[in-house]
């Protein structure tokens, strides 16, 4: 069996692919697998550590916004697609895949695109409750589209052989969180928040909690994840406390979750699918700038299920908006519905049922 897996750019496209290949290994020891990306991507130096073939094809995403310089590069764009187009149906001949696997972006859409002219058999996974344009253009053709988010299925035109398989995601060894707390250096029987925006950070997330810090730690343990490009700054701006734990980014997340009584976060299709597995409640602050304003819409699914607090961006900083976290913070029955609530939109075997589901369209005939 060979499966060509198309998903980059950031990491949100591209490790779910890489948790369906790994457990495609496991259950088809020979499998052939291989991937397609942009040199410009994550998958770039990812893929090759990882272990698995590379192949690269010259597309880029096209530039959002009615502005003349947009317009004038987006006719590049066009002009790269096409040319992509051609090598995706070049590789796929040489390839010859049983199973054409894309998980968004603009990388996935010349593969998925000639996959479907060649009338190979294709899967689209979607991390997002509102789904990129790639899925919703290609999913019409797909032979099985999977979502993460129910919510997202009345954005996908051809309703037949769509299905919610939730998102891979990592896993992590669960702990007692007095001992998790301790680990940290932090005060044990305190209730404890963890933030953090991902590997960069998020800044402004970072600039409200650096602006109530006191507020927090008076009543708190606080373990903060500011990213690589705010950790200098920060570490400046703070005194050592035997409630904070602060660096630019968290080796141990299975500990850093335990540890936590609440999540303060962004709303990142990854992030929401490790805090349903693992039952979390969270306070979401989705990005506002995110493509198509997805994360606000991640956000949503958690909040109409009452697993999770949204929070604006742009009044994150403010008094009330740390009062409210706080205050949620110091409820332990509220944040035990919430965990619960969280727990039922979980998809923790979600990498090995698509596996599963790709071995099964490798097999139709």
């Amino acid at each position: 069996m060979k499966v060509l897996f198309a998903g980059g750019g950031t990491g949100g496209h591209l490790y779910p692919a890489v948790a369906m290949a790994s457990e495609l290994r496991k259950l088809v020891v020979d499998a052939g697998i291989s991937f397609v990306g942009t040199v410009a991507g994550i998958e770039s130096t990812e893929v090759p550590r990882l272990g698995y073939r590379l192949h690269l094809l010259p597309v880029r995403g096209l530039k959002r916004g009615a502005f003349l310089a947009n317009i004038a590069a987006n006719a590049g764009v066009l002009a790269d697609f096409t040319s992509a187009l051609g090598r995706a149906v070049a590789l796929i001949g040489r390839e010859n895949p049983d199973v054409v696997v894309g998980t968004g972006g603009f990388v996935s859409a010349p593969l998925l695109l000639a996959a479907q002219l060649m009338r190979k058999k294709t899967l689209i996974q979607e991390q997002n409750a509102f789904p990129g344009v790639t899925t919703k253009l290609l999913s019409t053709l797909a032979g099985e589209v999977h979502l993460s988010f129910e919510e997202a299925r009345r954005f996908i035109v051809n309703k037949k052989s769509v299905f919610v398989s939730g998102n891979p995601a990592r896993s992590f060894e669960y702990q007692d969180s007095q001992v998790a707390r301790h680990g940290f250096g932090l005060n044990a029987e305190r209730p404890t928040l963890l933030v953090f925006g991902g590997s960069r950070g998020a800044r402004s997330i970072n600039n409200a909690v650096l602006q109530r810090l006191n507020d927090i730690t008076a009543s708190a343990n606080l373990i903060w994840q500011t990213g690589a490009l705010d950790f200098e700054r920060i570490k400046d701006a703070v005194a050592p406390s035997p409630y904070l734990w602060v660096a630019p980014y968290i080796e141990d997340m299975g500990s850093a979750y335990s540890a936590a009584d609440l999540v303060l976060c962004r709303a990142g299709a990854s992030t929401i699918a490790e805090l349903t597995n693992i039952g979390k409640p969270s306070v979401l602050v989705p990005y506002p700038y995110a493509t198509g304003d997805h994360q606000r819409y991640n956000a949503r699914a958690l909040v109409k299920n009452g697993a999770a607090v949204m929070i604006e961006d742009g009044v994150l900083g403010e008094e009330s908006s740390v009062k409210n976290i706080l205050e949620l913070l110091r409820d332990p029955e509220k944040l035990k519905s919430m965990g619960a609530a969280s727990l039922k939109l979980a998809y923790p075997d979600a990498a090995r049922q698509l596996a599963l589901r790709i071995i099964g369209l490798a097999k139709k005939h």
